[in-house]
């Protein structure tokens, strides 16, 4: 093991025979168990025992491309512990030979606890290992037609389906990463996305921001939401209908939609919402703002465009935030172009 490496593509971490860096050794983990919980193959709760691994580690002097005696280490139920076990014995093991000592071949347990690998038993030879051959057993077959039928029948896998909602939806590569991270999740956000006529990156924040942080807190999977992709729709095609305003809907419906299960268009009924569009009421609004702020709508005057934020925040304070951001943001231009003239 280098610890000196990182930054290799994933794809080619996934394909070497060794690992040469803690970053790689955890991206190798978390792209594993990604490609096991896709197949529906495990569940891959460590902390279960759903799921073990185990890590060999070997070292070499920089320059040389033979390693040293591999040394095995077990009792590793965490990607936590298995990350410090690779460093305690890539530390261990660099530090016997600059003092001399040779490397041996051997079993290690791992002590969480201590922080620290112990010997367990030396495998010298291949009977270490309890490889045996066994009479009984018959010899197995596999034919190019079976094994092109398993192949056609795996499921889309989180790399690939990674690179589709990049290239697909646009998404950038921080998104389809955590969308991708677990497989329920990706397909509850591909649901919503089926349902939206609006864009993929909308559904994408408000499932990250929002839904994620909700589930988090409440320690709840994807599986056991309290909002459906078609509820979130819901509220998404009611900002966009100008039903209710985005700073709404994020403080005040969806938190109700968690806890009640109501939709969006009942809550936003329910408390009375709506954004305000009375043009003229609106405009007498923003009248008041600017005569209440002249030194704002003098920096205005001077190319401070930014000035008109906080008559925006004005406008929507005296109308108790149901005033429409679209219309507002209108005659702030209309009204701070007549003060112009």
């Amino acid at each position: 093991v280098d610890l000196n490496r990182a930054g290799t593509p994933l794809a080619e971490i996934v394909t070497e025979p060794d690992m040469r860096s803690l970053d790689e050794v955890r991206d190798y983990m978390e792209a594993l168990k990604r490609i096991l919980a896709y197949l529906d193959v495990c569940d891959c709760k460590m902390q279960e025992g759903s799921l073990r691994f185990e890590a060999s580690i070997s070292v070499r002097p920089r320059g040389t491309d033979v390693l040293g005696k591999r040394v095995e280490v077990k009792n590793l139920n965490s990607n936590a512990a298995v990350l410090k076990a690779v460093d305690y014995e890539f530390q261990r093991q660099v530090k016997a030979l600059e003092c001399g000592e040779a490397i041996e071949q051997e079993t290690r347990l791992w002590d969480d606890n201590q922080g620290c690998s112990r010997r367990m038993r030396s495998k010298e030879h291949a009977h270490d290992y309890r490889y045996f051959p066994e009479p009984d057993l018959l010899p197995v077959c596999i034919t190019a037609e079976q094994i092109e039928a398993l192949r056609s029948a795996v499921p889309e896998l989180p790399q690939v389906r990674h690179g589709r909602l990049s290239e697909t939806l646009g998404l950038p590569a921080y998104d389809a990463d955590v969308l991708t991270a677990d497989k329920d999740l990706a397909d509850w956000f591909e649901e919503a996305v089926g349902l939206y006529k609006g864009s993929a990156k909308q559904v994408a924040n408000w499932v990250m921001n929002m839904l994620l942080a909700v589930l988090n807190e409440r320690k709840l999977s994807i599986t056991e939401s309290p909002v459906s992709p078609a509820a979130l729709v819901g509220l998404l095609e009611a900002i966009d209908a100008g039903e209710v305003s985005k700073d709404a809907a994020r403080k005040e419906v969806f938190p109700r939609m968690v806890d009640s299960g109501k939709s969006a268009q009942d809550l936003v009924n329910e408390l009375g919402l709506t954004p305000l569009a009375d043009e003229t009421a609106l405009r007498g609004h923003v009248r008041d703002a600017l005569a209440q702020n002249p030194k704002a709508v003098n920096d205005y005057r001077n190319g401070k465009q930014a000035a008109a934020k906080s008559f925006m925040g004005l406008v929507m304070r005296a109308t108790k935030g149901k005033a429409d951001p679209k219309l507002v943001s209108r005659l702030l231009e209309e009204e701070l172009r007549q003060e112009d003239a």
